[in-house]
């Protein structure tokens, strides 16, 4: 059996960034040659990532890309299972690797993004080592690309929040915008720019909740519907962004702000880690106690 030396394992170490054991192991089984080795490892990463697929990846990063020109954008929503991990360097760039690589070449679904090549190696391929090397199952679970006129984007809280508006104008107020977008998760969401596009089922179903709020104040049918009116109002500046208080500066709406440096806001996207996903609730209490009765 040919002898393992520490320096061929720091070597292989270095190739994969494995672990020192995995890397050991893999020399030994293939008698020093490390080419072998890393094949071994790669092959190995493949059924790590399988086994690992069937956790929960509820946490994670949104990756954010725009050209240099600004002509196109995108945000990928890049999950693992720990926040932890989800602070990985290999993993932020990861993360923004595949916004580029959807920017660039434009692909139909999330299959055809992994199926996309990324510094001469397949996407899908550096997501399984990347697997390897964290032990945590990570996935792209979606995507979205913007293109025409100029995009601006925004990153808040270490990549948990991703933002892009696209626009004609100053890039500077497009950016806060983007900013304003983003904080705005933590109070009303902006669901659309502007209230034309407020879809008509939402308006109805806030129209029936005020109205019955509204018949229990016992006020004359004329009243009521000036309220539930007023109250419609009041809820399309909420939810509409050109309608909210601008977030650098409450004195003013959003729209007035765009409008005073000659901005307009065409569309936006807004991608929120995990949003959307009923992540599991773990009792370690009596998992604990389960393996305890077990002794």
């Amino acid at each position: 059996m040919a002898e393992i030396s520490a320096s061929l394992v720091k070597e292989l170490r270095e190739m994969t960034g494995l672990g020192m054991m995995e890397c050991k192991r893999a020399l030994t089984e293939t008698e020093g040659d490390i080419k072998k080795a890393e094949e071994l490892l790669r092959i190995k990463s493949g059924a790590k990532a399988s086994k690992a697929a069937s956790r929960q990846a509820a946490e994670g990063t949104i990756g954010v890309y725009v050209a240099p020109d600004a002509s196109v954008g995108a945000l990928v929503e890049f999950n693992c299972e720990t926040d932890f991990a989800a602070r990985n360097v290999d993993l932020l760039a990861m993360a923004a690797a595949l916004a580029k690589s959807v920017a660039e070449n434009n692909p139909a679904d999330v299959a055809a993004l992994m199926a996309t090549s990324i510094d001469g190696e397949l996407a899908e391929t550096r997501r399984a080592a990347l697997v390897q090397k964290v032990g945590e199952n990570m996935t792209a679970r979606r995507f979205v690309r913007v293109a025409g006129g100029k995009v601006a984007s925004y990153m808040h809280g270490g990549g948990r929040i991703g933002v892009l508006v696209a626009y004609e104008g100053n890039a500077d107020i497009a950016r806060d915008v983007a900013m304003h977008l983003a904080a705005s998760v933590a109070s009303t969401r902006a669901v659309c720019v502007s209230k034309d596009q407020v879809p008509a089922e939402l308006i109805e179903n806030e129209r029936k909740i005020f109205a019955a709020q509204a018949a229990e104040s016992g006020k004359p049918v004329d009243i009521i519907a000036k309220m539930v009116e007023g109250r419609i109002n009041k809820y399309l500046a909420e939810v509409t962004l050109l309608g909210q208080p601008f977030v650098k500066d409450p004195e003013q709406t959003v729209e007035k702000v765009l409008k005073a440096a000659n901005t307009t806001i065409k569309s936006f996207q807004l991608y929120v880690v995990g949003e959307g996903i009923e992540k599991k609730v773990v009792d370690y209490a009596a998992e604990v106690a389960a393996a305890a009765k077990g002794l």
